[in-house]
């Protein structure tokens, strides 16, 4: 059974380590993230785009398949299907579809609409028992084709958020979305340690947490980041194993054009790397 995300955030800011949110994008993605989750006995946030969303055939699709797996392979550590970066009629749609977490991403509004906003959805989540992120500050990167540079949140903005109640708070600190370019500053200690004196116990998230220096990532936790969000790295390692496949002519022995054959090598490096990220973030053996 699905299960909100606050509880674990809260036990994994307690016990300083952090659970990995892993997006999913089709089937694959999400067997395998289960897969790593259940053998390191890790719980685990499975994170969807709107993009993703869409690409899936709708909420509903992924609810189902995400519902029917946890029975199927018989998954017993927690799970919390979670929007990332939603929109406040995305996170509508998720809260029907039956998600148990959703991001509403207000950033991009000037602060007292992301405030208000906000407040509406604290309300509904807590009536419907669901976990609900909020972000301060524009991550930079590219997210659905916007590019910025890792930006920093106002602290005491952060605070504003984090007192309407939401579950847990992503604030920029410099990191972005997708690869990291040459010249990244890398993310700003001062700001997360400020952050999390005016917003106390309430679990923080790093997104665009690829490519962060593993030093970094760990004082990170140390700083009181609970969530870290994990896609690019997926991606990256799942397209060289499958770029590895067919140019190694695999795809042309015997029946390996079989989507089951082909897919393989991609997906046991998507389950390599999350097990990777999670012995990182110290959520092994937490579930």
């Amino acid at each position: 059974m699905l299960v909100p995300a606050k509880e674990m955030l809260q036990k994994a800011k307690a016990g300083h380590y952090a659970v990995g949110q892993f997006n999913i994008n089709n089937l694959e993605w999400t067997k395998c993230i289960l897969t790593a989750a259940e053998e390191t006995k890790s719980p685990v946030i499975l994170g969807v785009s709107e993009g993703a969303g869409k690409y899936m055939a709708g909420y509903k699709t992924v609810v189902g398949m995400v519902n029917g797996m946890l029975e199927e392979m018989g998954i017993t550590v927690p799970v919390a299907l979670h929007l990332d970066h939603g929109s406040y009629e995305g996170c509508m749609k998720c809260i029907e579809a039956g998600f148990s977490s959703i991001m509403f991403d207000g950033s991009h509004y000037p602060i007292e609409e992301n405030v208000a906003k906000t407040k509406e959805l604290v309300a509904i989540c807590k009536e419907k028992g669901l976990s609900l992120e909020a972000e301060v500050g524009a991550i930079g990167g590219e997210e659905d084709g916007v590019v910025g540079m890792g930006e920093c949140a106002d602290p005491q903005e952060c605070k504003m958020v984090a007192d309407l109640g939401v579950d847990f708070l992503a604030a920029g600190i410099g990191n972005i979305h997708g690869k990291y370019p040459a010249n990244w500053q890398g993310l700003s200690f001062e700001t997360l340690d400020e952050i999390q004196k005016l917003t106390g116990e309430l679990p923080l998230v790093l997104h665009g947490g690829t490519g962060i220096p593993d030093d970094m990532i760990k004082k990170a936790i140390d700083l009181g980041v609970s969530k870290i969000n994990v896609n690019t790295e997926c991606q990256l390692v799942f397209a060289e194993a499958t770029r590895k496949y067919i140019e190694a002519g695999k795809d042309q022995e015997g029946k390996g054009y079989d989507p089951r054959k082909l897919l393989k090598p991609g997906s046991e490096a998507i389950i390599a790397k999350v097990k990777e990220k999670m012995e990182l973030f110290g959520s092994v053996g937490q579930a």
